[in-house]
């Protein structure tokens, strides 16, 4: 995978940063929202393919990104297929930091050092490149404004920016109501995306251990299946103890 194209784990989290706080929106959810972009990401790179409620490895072959391949490599050794839902729901522990860290080495957000009450040092990211973020949201409001299906990479965007709850930061207020709906709607024009944003929202509702039913009505479990451990929210990175660790506050 070139790296002149960005990643749908980066252009979400671009699409959360604020640029007037230098934080991002939804922190808890975005965590789950970047481990669905992975494999959305995947899929779309022809490594992982849905299989019902469950994502199997097509094709082991490295990314070249290594935040993906590390993914890919946890699938791999899976074995068998997992379903979303867990996949989403296991523990995140800095992989948003992991990305913003990336995005501050590609030049694409500077880190701004701060202190919260006054104490602990804090690190807020400001876009560096103001025209890449307006690119990115420019695509989803063409998507809903004009109402012609989007090329599969826009889709899962939209599903997963409506999956984390971003319709009410990139579209606020009453006079926003009609793009959130539009948002959410966009969620049927991509399998992947859809599978992986209801994912998303069924770990946020607390719902992980129930297999989702397949149009036949069956539960996409089967028989045998093994019972869902206890699903884990997305957890933010914590900063670390001592006078010269930095908290990242998003």
């Amino acid at each position: 995978m070139g790296r002149s194209r960005r990643t749908l784990p980066e252009e979400l989290l671009l699409l959360a940063l604020d640029p007037t706080t230098g934080t991002t929106a939804q922190p808890q959810s975005l965590d789950l929202g970047l481990a669905g972009a992975q494999l959305v990401e995947l899929a779309l790179a022809g490594r992982i393919a849905p299989d019902g409620d469950r994502i199997a490895v097509v094709v082991p072959r490295p990314t070249g990104d290594p935040t993906l391949d590390s993914a890919l490599e946890l699938l791999r050794r899976r074995g068998a297929p997992v379903r979303a839902v867990h996949w989403i729901g296991g523990p995140r522990l800095g992989l948003r930091q992991t990305y913003l860290s990336h995005l501050e080495r590609c030049g694409m957000v500077a880190a701004v050092p701060g202190q919260m009450c006054g104490v602990l040092p804090t690190t807020r990211y400001q876009a560096t490149d103001t025209a890449i973020s307006r690119e990115i949201r420019a695509r989803l409001d063409s998507a809903i404004r004009t109402g012609v299906p989007p090329d599969p990479r826009t889709a899962a965007l939209a599903a997963l920016a409506h999956a984390v709850g971003l319709g009410k930061h990139l579209y606020p207020g009453n006079e926003g109501r009609s793009s959130r709906s539009r948002l959410r709607d966009l969620i049927r024009h991509d399998p992947m995306g859809g599978l992986v944003a209801h994912a998303v929202m069924d770990v946020q509702n607390g719902v992980a251990a129930q297999p989702r039913r397949t149009a036949a009505g069956r539960q996409a479990g089967g028989p045998g299946a093994r019972s869902a451990p206890e699903p884990a929210r997305g957890v933010p990175a914590q900063p670390r103890h001592g006078s010269m660790a930095r908290a990242a506050v998003h």
